[in-house]
């Protein structure tokens, strides 16, 4: 192993880089204005109203200890689909609104550095009742789908973006998650990139323990060709670009 390049990654992980970062300087604190919490869309693109937290009939409440005890990787999916409405809930636990946004910041059901949330959700739906094929994108302000385009032989290009893990275009849908790097960079400057990482397990980690819940399993996935996913969701790779994964099926 090359001992130098072993170093600096190594200090990736420390928190080293806060006492070498000048706050005074990033953006935040020279008055620009917070980007929005939600990556912006055309008030014409076709969205889809989720069943919210109110209506919910069909979600099993589950003991914590029993969720906790029964959480692992799953890999092997029924060919079931999933309701919209568990779609929602899933969305809920991973990316849900708590309360309403202020100042550039927005409250969820998963906890971020700084309350920035740095991320998107891009979903590759596959077998969903009563949602076509296609790559649609979460919207937490809303509560709704926003359906970004159709394509053929998805569960193809899913297979060739995930490094041939077949596994990835078995369930019901997969998870695609962008960071969006400037929402976190606007407070943290150079700070901001473990956190980003961090953050990311914490969603995750909520889409394992909502799928306990609905006889459903996942897996996440952070071995994946970089250049293929983000292409396959249409995002330019700088700005915005994939950074996690994880396919949903029902078990048995």
């Amino acid at each position: 192993m090359d001992k130098e390049v072993i170093k600096e990654y190594r200090f990736f992980l420390k928190d080293s880089i806060r006492k070498i970062t000048n706050f005074t300087q990033t953006d935040q604190n020279k008055g620009v204005k917070a980007p929005p919490v939600e990556k912006p869309y055309s008030p014409e693109a076709p969205r889809i109203d989720l069943p919210t937290r109110e209506k919910w009939n069909n979600i099993p409440n589950i003991d914590l200890i029993s969720t906790l005890a029964n959480r692992k990787s799953r890999r092997k999916y029924q060919d079931k689909p999933l309701s919209l409405e568990e779609l929602s809930f899933l969305l809920w636990s991973t990316q849900g609104i708590r309360g309403r946004p202020f100042s550039g910041h927005a409250f969820r059901t998963v906890p971020s550095a700084g309350c920035r949330h740095a991320f998107e959700t891009y979903l590759a739906i596959l077998n969903v009742q009563g949602l076509e094929q296609g790559i649609y994108r979460y919207l937490p302000l809303s509560h709704q789908l926003l359906l970004e385009f159709t394509l053929e032989d998805l569960e193809g290009k899913i297979v060739k973006a995930a490094f041939g893990q077949t596994f990835a275009a078995r369930g019901a849908l997969l998870f695609i998650w962008t960071a969006i790097p400037y929402r976190m960079e606007w407070r943290y400057g150079k700070a901001s990139h473990k956190v980003i990482a961090l953050d990311a397990g914490h969603v995750c980690q909520n889409l394992y323990l909502a799928c306990e819940a609905l006889e459903a399993g996942t897996c996440a996935i952070a071995a994946y060709d970089q250049d293929l996913s983000d292409r396959l969701i249409k995002v330019d790779g700088d700005e915005e670009f994939v950074i996690y994964m994880a396919p949903v099926g029902k078990v048995s």
